[in-house]
């Protein structure tokens, strides 16, 4: 390949720093009686803000940003936050990123937010009810569920005692609190449970009774997303019937509702999901992946079922009104759409979108993909290079590894896939065994299997479409960001598959990242791979820092050096190694990054290096 140099912006190739700037995205939705709110990421300023769309007064205009300057709104609670804002009856109330305090900013007018805690700790999961917020506290290594009255801030327990919490949700009344909970060494995708408590009098001042457990004490039973109907019943999503499903509160036990065998979920990495609604009429709002792609769909009280908005293949934080439903999308060929979606005719408003920033007909098409690997089959995601069928010999091909590990890539429009598609590079975006989206016997393929299935997966999808022409096996890389920097790493340490490959803030001593890592993931290696002492061999047989010797070809680095998750240290010193093997090697270190990189010009500038090295590795010049 051969053009003119990157930093010369042809317009005929989007450009890194293009790729970046498309990447804007939204992150949570929420409905009121005032209209609908969302909160918008934007790369340029690495800030997020909420922007308000009122149905009544603006439905002709375009939607307003509610948050001021020197405000962003993110959490941190378990690192990855999530639930990060409220709606009350006139103002939101949000977590800022800088301080982690909640604020109270009224919707009309242009009053500034007014702190409604004090410094110290963090905020997630924020449910607004009868004037007080509830949330998922977090001080320190503790975690609680919390009341703070929106009058004076005043903060009221609610449940303690359990290592995690998750989605606190009130009974219309008030008298009732349910929420999940789970216990070390378990994730919320192995097993959670679903408990409840109720006033001990009907006065809704009174104290909470002792909690009741309703599911999950007795078998490994991974539930999430719990919520009241208007007419008090309680339902919750859960796993027990192999693929994450709606269920409902009868005599005392969980019932089955009708639904598609699929994941009516992914994995709760954050806070704040909401993937099924139960409404009031007896009918249902429900988003599922049908072996990765996403479907809508309402089921009306009589079952009838009806898919909406079939152009999109992502739907996430569902919400509806007596007008509308809303949620947030996107597609192969669209970044992120906030949709509205009338119930009576199921029209499709877009409230807000992000533009691809590059005419549709250039945008690749992910193929699905299944092949076989270890046994059984596995998923991925193929997107052609441009001018693949008229090429006169197979292309290079970059392997996505998605991070996690518990997590997926999805059939939408990533601006980092045009980036080299166009640049004569074929894409996998692969779903690993062990990936979410495909049923818990999937998603537990993983269990003590990891740097070993995913590596796997990875090798044999190459071998895959390379028997079939569609990539060069001998010009193969791969890249992965935290958990997919580990699999990249494992594949280059243990396999001979890959001429190179980039790891962005990856793991590189499972040992040490147990050792250093945050609350919510320090059991997590247990599950992955196995308890650190009695299974210390199998440690030392799947770190790729003990084995840099093993690794033959050229590695890029992209570190973080905030990073709480996977800490510079561990990048440092799998460098050090393979600098003192001879093997070439590029780091790339940010000052003002934590675990994902959020600032533009460090995005761009990590794209446009990694494309470099891998042009360095095929000895020709960068497009």
């Amino acid at each position: 390949m051969t053009g003119t140099p990157e930093n010369s912006a042809s317009p005929e190739r989007v450009s890194a720093e293009q790729a970046v700037a498309a990447g804007k995205d939204f992150g949570e939705l929420a409905a009121s009686a005032r209209g609908v709110f969302w909160s918008a990421y934007d790369p340029a300023d690495a800030a997020t803000r909420i922007w308000y769309w009122n149905r009544e007064s603006n439905r002709e205009s375009a939607a307003r940003c509610l948050t001021p300057d020197g405000f962003s709104v993110r959490g941190r609670v378990y690192e990855y936050g999530g639930g990060a804002f409220c709606i009350t009856e006139d103002a939101v109330v949000f977590a800022n990123e800088k301080d982690q305090r909640l604020y109270r900013q009224p919707i009309d007018g242009d009053a500034a937010p007014v702190a409604l805690t004090e410094p110290g700790c963090r905020y997630g999961d924020l449910r607004y009810s009868s004037g007080a917020v509830l949330a998922v506290e977090e001080d320190g290594g503790t975690h609680r569920l919390v009341s703070i009255a929106l009058a004076d801030g005043a903060r009221t327990v609610l449940a303690e005692g359990a290592d995690f919490y998750a989605a606190p949700c009130l009974r219309a009344d008030g008298r009732r609190l349910a929420w999940i909970e789970w216990s070390r060494p378990h994730q919320p995708w192995t097993a959670t449970r679903l408990c409840s408590s109720e006033r001990a009098t009907g006065d809704n001042n009174s104290a909470w009774q002792a909690p009741r457990t309703l599911a999950g004490s007795s078998i490994e039973d991974a539930l999430q997303q719990p919520q009241f109907d208007a007419h008090g019943t309680l339902f919750c999503l859960s796993d027990r019937g192999g693929f994450w499903q709606p269920w409902r509160e009868q005599d005392g036990a969980l019932q089955a509702l009708p639904a598609a065998p699929a994941d009516h979920a992914a994995a709760p990495w954050q806070l704040g999901g909401c993937s099924w609604i139960a409404l009031d009429d007896g009918s249902s709002l429900g988003a599922w992946s049908d072996e990765g792609w996403g479907i809508l769909g309402y089921r009306a009280a009589d079952g009838a079922l009806r898919t909406l908005a079939p152009q999109y293949s992502r739907f996430r934080n569902l919400a509806a009104d007596g007008q509308h439903f809303y949620c947030l999308a996107a597609s192969p060929t669209c970044p992120a759409a906030v949709l509205a979606i009338r119930r009576d005719d199921f029209s499709v408003q877009v409230l807000a979108d992000v533009s691809p920033m590059m005419p549709v007909a250039r945008i690749p098409v992910p193929e699905p993909v299944r092949f076989a690997s270890g046994g059984s089959e596995s998923h991925a995601y193929f997107y052609a290079p441009e001018g693949a069928a008229s090429a006169q010999s197979a292309p290079p091909v970059v392997v996505f590894i998605h991070g996690g590990p518990t997590s997926a890539c999805y059939p939408v429009f990533d601006p980092r896939i045009p980036y080299w598609t166009q640049r004569g590079f074929a894409v996998v975006n692969l779903n690993y065994r062990g990936s979410t989206g495909y049923g818990r016997a999937y998603r537990q393929a993983l269990h003590e299997s990891w740097g070993v299935v995913d590596v796997d997966d990875a090798c044999n999808v190459v071998t895959h479409l390379a028997a079939a022409q569609r990539v060069d096996a001998a010009r193969a890389f791969i890249r992965g960001s935290s958990a997919g920097g580990y699999t990249t790493l494992c594949a280059l340490a243990f396999r001979d598959v890959f001429r190179g490959g980039a790891s962005l803030y990856g793991v590189s001593d499972p040992l040490t990242l147990g050792k250093h890592t945050h609350k919510f993931e320090a059991d997590y290696l247990d599950w992955l791979i196995g308890d650190a002492v009695a299974d210390a061999e199998r440690y030392c047989e799947r770190t790729p820092l003990l084995h840099a010797e093993r690794i033959r070809v050229p590695v890029a680095f992209f570190q973080g050096e905030l990073d709480a998750v996977v800490t510079p240290d561990q990048t440092r010193s799998m460098v050090s190694a393979l600098q003192a093997n001879g093997i070439p090697t590029e780091a790339h270190y940010y000052a003002d990054e934590r675990h994902g990189f959020r600032k533009a010009v460090n995005q761009a500038h990590a794209l446009q290096a990694e494309y470099a090295f891998y042009c360095g590795i095929l000895e020709q010049a960068p497009l």
